[in-house]
């Protein structure tokens, strides 16, 4: 038998452990020396644990920063790179190949056959092509449609695994007990917390194969919950693909972005209710250049507040969603759309006020501007994005995030010293989306 190629994946704890286990774990030409993780705090300095590595790992595997690639090739010896991780433009993606080839490596991206599942039951995917575009409210738009229709759903979404891994392999959510039994972070919160207060099952975890076997059980059809702009780890019957005219061109700029609409069913064009023109038209372009096939909806991401009328003449602070702001590079959200709409005075620019990691998390990410991203990590960053609050000069709070953080805030014992609002938002599009799901069910299931 040759020598096993020593192999280092490149990773933000989800689509590299995915990666893994789907191709390396068993494959016994390659062996991974090492993971590298960036993108989310804390995640690095791990091992992934030998009952989810496999035999071929009985110590498991390293995961170290991705700053130390470089004596990590020299320490093991690698020969070869493996990028995985989602939301970064091509010219990120070839900067890295470029010191990976100046390392002596090869490089390597994975495709969907190397890594999707097939399942059991019909499966619909929903992804995007730039972090924030819309996947949640378009995924709970498809979960209403499917459940109108009479099917049963069980949703699976992309991996948020920054616990114990072992611990996480299979996570079944189906109550907000079971939020807090799993310890989760604010990032896994606003996802799973709205299909939760829909009456459905959310599983996710580390082991997609596992997870897969469990979540089939459970439903007629399979709701892939994307995360990031990242591809499906399962094979799609329905691919929805949203893109964002707020950032036109990143569909074509970004990875894997612009994979996934090439392979797009339906691209959901969202927000038209606050784009451009000019900006929709571009979009709508360059899905006809690229996949002229992929039936085009338009759909609006219409904003509601409870007290809309408190916001006029007032100083606010405006809280978006964490990684729509950093990696995702969007300036602003729904809450920013909500502060102008109802006349408040002033947006309150937190950067002279963050504390602790949420500084951190301005220094690394400048482009972000005057909003205070929902960071929430752990325990010590809640409490540095409740201090952040509290120190802020505004009069109000807008929330504008999936969750409502104030009650967080609550069940943790950090009350905010200022009054707060939450600003809720859905997809509203043209009916193209349920005529797409409603001949997919006719189709897969015969209804």
């Amino acid at each position: 038998m040759s020598e096993r190629v020593k192999t280092i994946i490149l990773g933000a704890g989800g689509r590299d452990f995915h990666n893994f286990n789907t191709y390396f774990r068993s494959n016994e030409g390659y062996e991974v020396v090492a993971f590298t993780a960036t993108q989310i705090p804390h995640i690095e300095d791990r091992t992934y644990p030998p009952d989810l590595a496999g035999p071929l790992y009985p110590k498991g595997v390293p995961i170290y920063p991705e700053e130390e690639l470089a004596d990590i090739v020299k320490k093991h010896g690698a020969r070869e790179i493996v990028f995985a991780y989602s939301d970064v433009s091509h010219e990120y993606v070839m900067h890295m190949a470029s010191k990976a080839l100046a390392l002596g490596c090869d490089f390597k991206l994975l495709g969907p056959e190397s890594t999707q599942i097939a399942g059991d039951i019909p499966i619909l995917a929903v992804v995007a092509a730039r972090t924030g575009a819309g996947k949640s409210p378009t995924t709970r738009k498809v979960s209403d449609i499917l459940k109108g229709l009479g099917v049963k759903i069980v949703v699976v979404r992309h991996p948020m695994p920054y616990g114990d891994l072992s611990r996480q392999s299979v996570q079944r959510f189906a109550s907000y007990e079971d939020l807090e039994a799993h310890e989760c972070t604010i990032e896994e919160r606003e996802e799973y917390e709205p299909h939760i207060a829909r009456g459905n099952v959310v599983f996710a975890g580390v082991d997609y194969g596992k997870i897969l076997e469990a979540a089939q059980k459970e439903g007629d059809v399979l709701l892939w919950d994307g995360g990031n702009n990242d591809a499906s780890f399962y094979k799609a019957d329905l691919q929805i693909v949203v893109v964002d005219p707020h950032r036109a061109g990143h569909e074509l700029k970004y990875h894997p972005g612009e994979a996934n609409l090439r392979s797009a069913d339906v691209v959901v064009v969202n927000k038209v209710d606050t784009a451009r023109l000019e900006d929709i038209r571009t979009v709508e372009q360059n899905v006809k250049n690229v996949n002229s096939r992929a039936k085009v909806v338009r759909a609006e991401c219409p904003i509601s507040v409870e007290d809309s009328g408190a916001i006029k003449g007032k100083k606010v602070l405006v809280i978006e969603d964490g990684p729509t702001l950093t990696h995702g590079e969007m300036t602003y959200g729904a809450g920013v759309v909500a502060a102008r709409q109802f006349g408040a005075s002033d947006i309150v620019d937190p950067r002279e006020y963050a504390v602790g990691e949420i500084g951190d998390t301005f220094r690394k990410y400048p482009g972000i501007g005057p909003l205070l991203p929902a960071m929430g990590y752990g325990d010590a960053q809640v409490k540095d994005l409740r201090d952040t609050v509290n120190t802020c000069p505004a009069d109000l709070v807008l929330v504008a995030t999936p969750i409502n953080l104030v009650r967080l805030f609550k069940d943790r014992g950090m009350d905010i010293n200022k009054p707060a609002l939450v600003v809720t938002y859905d997809l509203k599009d043209d009916g193209g989306l349920e005529q797409a799901v409603r001949e997919f069910v006719k189709d897969k299931l015969g209804k």
